[in-house]
């Protein structure tokens, strides 16, 4: 039998060997990759279960009523979530409203009319915009935002919408600044560069022919935006706006300083209100360990991780219906 030269046999040896690093190579980077992704999903239970597990007490003591009861008096021991899920609600709803018009205006704008310097100019200020703390926001909103809606905003809405029908209920009130619309306006202003951002890469990277197509076919840039862009970049654009939200469901600071802090359930939009993270970082400091008021900010933190995952599986759903379509 012919035997092998032996510098064809060591060729067959470093190979060998080169194989089996890399094999192990990939078990070890498997391995690595399984242990980070349960570790995200160990993490996740584990704050829902210290959620639950502390606000215990509290859904015990109230029941279902919690959801629905608009009392928060520490005295008496009467908690209810009813006023903070709603001005949770309300403010996200204000923050979306103002932000994602914005936003998408901004991202077709830099990518589709701005000269190359300047939109690079202003790209990099979007991004510098959200790297901002929230308490910086805050004070900017409290010194700035909120005398600028009393003086002149909300009594100009007041006069001229005050009286309309339907709509007229949310803006009236007296001018007080602070309140459910200048909390949502500070989260518009929060959460548009991180959706503003996510909007810039998508168009970037849709593929030049199909734009270039519409408008060698006589496409106005509104008809290329709105049957070109969007339906190619819709479960990116969803994306983008579903991290705005669960930006502005968990803002705690910048909304504290411009809210009012006022346990009290209305649509007024300019009237004082609070959120779930601006009451449990106002009243968390103060709580008791095992006290019942402990266990209900507890509980209202639960229930913020509900509304989280609520949110996020409907924008699952309406992706996958869109997909369908």
């Amino acid at each position: 039998m012919m035997e092998l030269p032996s510098s064809l046999a060591a060729h067959d040896g470093a190979v060998s060997d080169k194989n089996t690093r890399g094999q192990w190579g990939d078990a070890l980077f498997g391995m690595v990759a399984r242990l980070a992704g349960w570790s995200l999903l160990a993490v996740m239970a584990g704050i829902i279960l210290v959620l639950v597990w502390g606000g215990r007490q509290a859904f015990l003591a109230f029941g279902p009523a919690f959801l629905t009861s608009t009392a928060w008096n520490p005295i008496s021991h009467h908690f209810g979530a009813a006023t903070s899920i709603f001005g949770t609600l309300v403010t996200t709803a204000v923050a979306l409203v103002f932000a994602v018009p914005f936003a998408f205006g901004v991202a077709f704008w830099l990518v589709e009319m701005a000269p190359p310097a300047l939109a690079r100019f202003i790209e990099t200020a979007v991004q510098l915009l959200a790297a901002v703390p929230s308490i910086i926001f805050g004070m900017w909103g409290f010194f700035i935002v909120v005398p600028f809606m009393a003086h002149h905003v909300e009594p100009a809405a007041t006069h001229y919408l005050g009286h309309v029908p339907g709509i007229g209920l949310l803006f009236r009130g007296a001018p007080y600044g602070t309140g459910l619309l200048t909390g949502g306006i500070i989260l518009a202003i929060m959460v548009t560069p991180f959706i503003c951002s996510v909007m810039t890469d998508v168009f970037v990277s849709i593929p030049a022919v199909l734009k270039e197509s519409a408008f060698g076919l006589g496409a106005t840039r509104w008809e290329v935006m709105r049957q070109v862009v969007l339906p190619w970049s819709r479960q990116a654009v969803m994306g983008g706006i579903m991290l705005g939200t669960g930006r502005a469901l968990g803002e705690t600071m910048a909304v504290t300083f411009v809210i009012g802090n006022s346990n009290r359930l209305g649509w007024l939009l300019f009237a004082p209100g609070n959120t779930i993270a601006s009451l449990i970082a106002l009243e968390f400091p103060e709580s008791a360990a095992g006290s019942l008021k402990l266990s209900a900010l507890l509980a209202l933190g639960a229930i913020l991780m509900v509304i989280s995952f609520v949110t996020l599986a409907c924008s699952r759903i309406f992706l996958q219906r869109g997909a369908v379509n």
